[in-house]
């Protein structure tokens, strides 16, 4: 939905750039400064962000880190204690797609779109109403009552109604979290498809997904941002990591590993499948054959494997294999 109806006295706390701006800022989105206080917590710790245009920006966090009261801020729909939001757009350019989608349950999907697209004073017709539906792929359920949608057919609607206004910047937390695999693989490239045309500042716990389709990336952490850039730029960025394969269980290699000074962290995907982050390369030519032959273990497969963003969201945050070691400021 759009951002015409923001709290009162919110305008102090928005800066909105003039059109002929947008090309020399080159972000629709930015933040300076932008914090968050509940009584004695610091939800939001102010924060710089800067979404450029026509992007997808990637912004991850663990639980609790702030991305949902980040966006709700962005959205208007909470004041922010300090700070403020400059927008390379017009106020009523921006959709907000919030994780969990509400509706009047007696609506339909089509009557839904309808009031969507008229609060913002962008009539559509039924043809244009019906395409939406069919690109969220709820085409089959245009004429049911909204009441009777799951959680996942909700999520579509939700980025139906955000989209139907043919937004400059969408914002959307979460906007495939309900979704089964085939569902989130739908939405994400829908989202994909819009890049160039639509800037969209993104949330999801999928960080597969993340770097699937996004060129920036902001990783939050205790309300604050510790990363923000060029997706790619992070991940050449990361320590040099090694898979070694074994035969399954892998638990006494997995503990010889955790011992060595060279290695930094070992995680296990799937059963003997490990990664090793590096910390001492050289070293780990030397010494991990040593390593492998003293574990007894049947080898499989060693090879260099390239850092993942899960690999630097685990080590930005101090969390998965990194939870025990204390996240730097940047």
């Amino acid at each position: 939905m759009g951002l015409d109806r923001h709290l009162p006295g919110l305008d102090s706390a928005w800066r909105y750039c003039l059109p002929g701006l947008r090309e020399v800022t080159l972000s629709d989105l930015r933040t300076v400064g932008l914090t968050k206080i509940y009584g004695t917590t610091r939800a939001l710790d102010g924060i710089d962000l800067e979404v450029p245009a026509g992007d997808i920006y990637g912004l991850v966090g663990p639980n609790g880190s702030g991305k949902t009261t980040a966006f709700e801020l962005l959205a208007g729909l909470r004041r922010p204690s300090a700070g403020r939001i400059e927008l390379g757009v017009a106020r009523d350019a921006v959709a907000y797609c919030p994780d969990v989608a509400e509706f009047e349950p007696w609506l339909t999907a089509v009557e839904t779109l309808d009031l969507a697209a008229g609060l913002l004073g962008k009539r559509r017709t039924p043809a244009a109403i019906a395409e939406m539906l069919d690109r969220v792929g709820l085409a089959d359920a245009a004429n049911r009552r909204v009441g009777g949608f799951s959680r996942g057919m909700r999520s579509r609607l939700g980025l139906a109604a955000g989209l139907i206004g043919e937004p400059q910047l969408l914002i959307a937390d979460e906007p495939a979290a309900a979704l089964d695999p085939a569902g989130r693989w739908e939405i994400i490239d829908l989202l994909a498809s819009l890049a160039g045309s639509v800037t969209i500042l993104v949330s999801s716990h999928d960080l597969a997904e993340v770097e699937r389709i996004c060129d920036h990336v902001g990783v939050l952490t205790k309300g604050r941002l510790v990363y923000q850039g060029p997706l790619n730029d992070l991940l050449a960025l990361a320590a040099p990591t090694c898979r070694v394969v074994v035969r399954p269980p892998a638990d006494r290699l997995v503990a010889a590993l955790a011992a060595t000074p060279w290695i930094r962290a070992v995680s296990e995907g799937a059963p003997g499948d490990l990664r090793l982050d590096v910390g001492d390369p050289a070293a780990a030519e030397l010494y991990l054959p040593e390593v492998l032959a003293n574990s007894g273990m049947r080898l499989v497969e060693v090879s260099r494997a390239g850092a993942s963003l899960q690999d630097v969201f685990f080590r930005l945050t101090g969390t998965g294999p990194y939870r025990h070691l204390t996240v730097r400021e940047p």
